[in-house]
């Protein structure tokens, strides 16, 4: 799973130092990303450019008119391809938030929010606040900025996680220890930066991200993000969605991950994807 800060350093001795009891008992995540992203505008139906093979990069969506404002990265903002920047980037973060806590599924998830500026083709919340409750007495949350920059002023995207006994933040470059009164007892930074939110996200994290997964083909090395964690960390972010288009607290099993008993999402909102019909799978 491509959630490379699993392979960041810092990281890695934050989770351990956490598994060893530096903040106490930890018990609660806050994930965020902020950036101000331009309008989309309202798109048009035009030619497909040369370059593009618009059939095969539609994949297994029911085929739609190509229009000039989807592609090469809009098309995370509309409900038919993308999933929104919770999905878009909070997958990143909440994900690192569950590693931190080592929480399975949720109990419930709640969502607040909507598009509050411009008057275009983004289908999702451009400000979004969701929160998961887990067994235990745990919590994360998940704050997305998609257009205004949070203020203070705050890093682009990152992580707290609070404990009893300390705080400890994370970023793709550097981990911080603190205490209860906010006095820094510990940093660690990465080698180098990465990039957070720039259209392409490269940078060492990256690269160690993609030599763990070669490795583990190549060596039989164990994997910094295996997919079953990927696919738990995948449906924290559809939850998310289904409670914001369903406006009421989901509730969870947390041996399963299903909703339970929500009349609005099992009529109204669709849990698997319809797909084209050259590319359903016949078994």
């Amino acid at each position: 799973m491509g959630n490379q800060q699993r392979s960041a350093v810092s990281s890695i001795q934050a989770i351990k130092d956490i598994r060893d009891g530096i903040i106490g008992e930890a018990y609660k995540g806050e994930a965020y990303y902020s950036n101000n992203r331009g309008s989309i505008g309202i798109g048009k139906v035009v030619d497909v450019p040369s370059h593009l093979d618009w059939d095969m990069w539609q994949g297994p969506a029911p085929r739609k008119a190509y229009r000039d404002n989807i592609h090469p990265y809009n098309w995370h903002w509309f409900k038919h391809w993308g999933t929104g920047e919770i999905h878009n980037n909070g997958t990143h973060e909440i994900d690192v938030c569950r590693w931190a806590l080592g929480v399975g599924m949720p109990t419930s998830v709640t969502s607040f929010g909507g598009k509050y500026t411009f008057q275009d083709d983004f289908e999702f919340p451009d400000n979004q606040e969701v929160t998961y409750t887990f067994e235990g007495n745990k919590l994360i949350t998940w704050t997305g900025h998609s257009r205004g920059l949070i203020q203070p002023k705050q890093p682009g995207r990152g992580i707290t996680i609070y404990g009893s006994k300390g705080v400890i933040t994370l970023s793709r470059d550097s981990y911080e220890l603190y205490d209860l009164g906010g006095k820094l007892i510990k940093q660690q930074l990465e080698a180098s930066k990465s990039g957070t939110t720039d259209l392409q996200g490269g940078g060492d994290l990256t690269t160690m991200h993609i030599n763990n997964f070669f490795n583990g083909i190549r060596k039989g090395e164990v994997l910094n993000a295996p997919i079953h964690d990927g696919a738990i960390s995948t449906l924290y972010c559809h939850l998310g969605n289904l409670a914001q288009e369903a406006g009421e607290t989901l509730h969870i099993d947390a041996k399963t991950g299903k909703i339970k008993n929500n009349k609005k999402i099992k009529n109204s909102i669709t849990l698997a994807r319809e797909y084209d019909k050259n590319w359903v799978v016949k078994v």
